[in-house]
């Protein structure tokens, strides 16, 4: 494997830990929306367990993530309610409903990846945090979400 192939994948899997960071607080941030978002923020980054051995440019990427995801969450479960016939963001389950929110910011409304990587990154981070059933929803949902900032279906 030549250097440069090495280092795309450091630092692809450097933004998929990433990710992975910003569903376990925003899913925590879920449950408890009460606490102090930057206090628990921090507190999530350092501790022994979670995240304390990531680099640097992980947990500034997570920060930027959760940020993002958190002060676009009205914005982001309105393309949720447009796309996703018989489901409100809030019957969803949390992780599921997390994993959306972070895709559609990053994959349609910032478009800081191509969509069917979104898709494909959606999926995975389903198939690792939610249910048996939560890759299938996940990816249905995503595709839908495609299509609607295609213009190719209406909203509903």
């Amino acid at each position: 494997m030549t250097d440069k192939k090495k280092f795309i994948g450091r630092k692809f899997g450097a933004i998929h830990r990433s990710r992975e960071l910003a569903v376990q607080f925003l899913c925590s941030l879920d449950v408890y929306p009460e606490q102090d978002f930057d206090a628990s923020l921090e507190l999530f980054l350092n501790l022994d367990d979670v995240a304390k051995d990531d680099t640097p440019e992980v947990k500034d990427r997570c920060r930027g993530l959760v940020s993002e995801v958190w002060n676009r969450k009205t914005e982001i479960d309105g393309v949720l309610l447009r796309v996703v016939t018989g489901w409100r963001p809030e019957r969803m389950v949390s992780v599921d409903r997390t994993i959306l929110r972070l895709m559609v910011l990053e994959g349609f409304m910032l478009k800081t990846l191509p969509v069917k990587s979104a898709i494909s990154e959606a999926s995975s981070l389903a198939d690792s945090f939610g249910t048996k059933d939560s890759s299938r929803f996940v990816h249905g949902v995503m595709n839908r979400a495609a299509k609607y900032f295609e213009g190719i279906i209406e909203e509903q």
